[in-house]
């Protein structure tokens, strides 16, 4: 799912105030981490993650591959910060009401 300019400026004024939810450390990309960012965007559909110093991969690469793994939409990258989007798969959450053209 491609997102529009319009979505991308509302997701971004959305993640703004958010807290990190994903903190990426010296590890890396592990399993682990890949399967808390799926529980994570599974409930809220949009989450900000943060790359810490020891980290081994840049806040860019980390974005895209975890962006990749989770199929999800990178937002927004911001120094060691960035947002995902990712449309949620449960039935018991309320999606996001985006924007239309």
């Amino acid at each position: 799912m491609a997102l529009t300019k319009k979505q991308v400026k509302q997701l971004r004024s959305l993640g703004h105030h958010l807290d990190p939810q994903v903190m990426i450390g010296k590890n890396g990309l592990t399993p682990g981490l890949v399967a808390q960012a799926e529980a994570t965007i599974d409930q809220r559909e949009l989450i900000k993650c943060s790359v810490l110093e020891s980290s081994p991969v840049e806040a860019k690469e980390a974005a895209g591959a975890l962006a990749g793994e989770l199929e999800a939409e990178v937002v927004q990258v911001i120094g060691g910060r960035f947002i995902l989007y990712r449309r949620t798969r449960r039935d018991d959450v309320k999606p996001l009401e985006l924007v239309r053209d």
